[in-house]
């Protein structure tokens, strides 16, 4: 890592992951494998912010933790990259076992438990969704009703979370932005 850490793939340590490697890689990491209309990237970093605000939207009252583990869901891609769910489907529960395995480093690096609550689980679940539904119908060239059979039912959402969000940002701004929130959220 850009940090001097090494991480072990097999068997990730806590103590060598960084916020800063994190926020960097997946800054850098494109959704929909780069096929989104704009001068930039929608990268991982900022679907992860969107994800967040997506949840932060449907559960007000959810608390700094839970919103830190929301915008962590997708950081052991930092490391490994974004795949298409479908071909994690081909590649099958090795794949998966070394996602969750990082996942659980990352946890308890900042405080998190390793594995999460179903009901977090879930909420995460649907946010991550209806993210992905805006990003197809937004960025990705889908039409509604393709995205529909693939992500369900259009969301309901603010036209800030549009503003904010769907915007394709350059990696830097993707970088620091997801930075800030980390921290903030951190912070409690």
């Amino acid at each position: 890592m850009l940090s001097g850490r090494r991480l072990d793939l097999l068997d990730p340590s806590p103590l060598d992951v960084e916020l800063e490697d994190i926020a960097h890689g997946l800054a850098r990491v494109a959704r929909w494998n780069g096929q989104t209309k704009g001068a930039h990237i929608f990268s991982v970093a900022q679907h992860a912010l969107l994800v967040e605000a997506l949840a932060r939207a449907k559960t007000p009252r959810l608390d700094t933790k839970a919103r830190l583990a929301v915008l962590l869901h997708d950081a052991p891609e930092y490391v490994i990259g974004d795949m298409i769910s479908p071909f994690k489907t081909v590649i099958g529960d090795n794949y998966k076992a070394v996602e969750h395995r990082l996942l659980a480093a990352i946890h308890l690096r900042f405080g998190l438990p390793p594995t999460l609550p179903d009901t977090l689980k879930t909420l995460i679940k649907t946010a991550d969704r209806a993210a992905a539904f805006l990003e197809a119908t937004r960025l990705a060239g889908f039409e509604t009703a393709e995205a529909r059979k693939f992500f369900g039912p259009p969301p309901k959402f603010s036209a800030a979370i549009e503003r904010d969000y769907l915007t394709l940002w350059p990696a830097g701004t993707a970088e620091a932005k997801f930075r800030e929130r980390f921290k903030k959220l951190l912070r409690g």
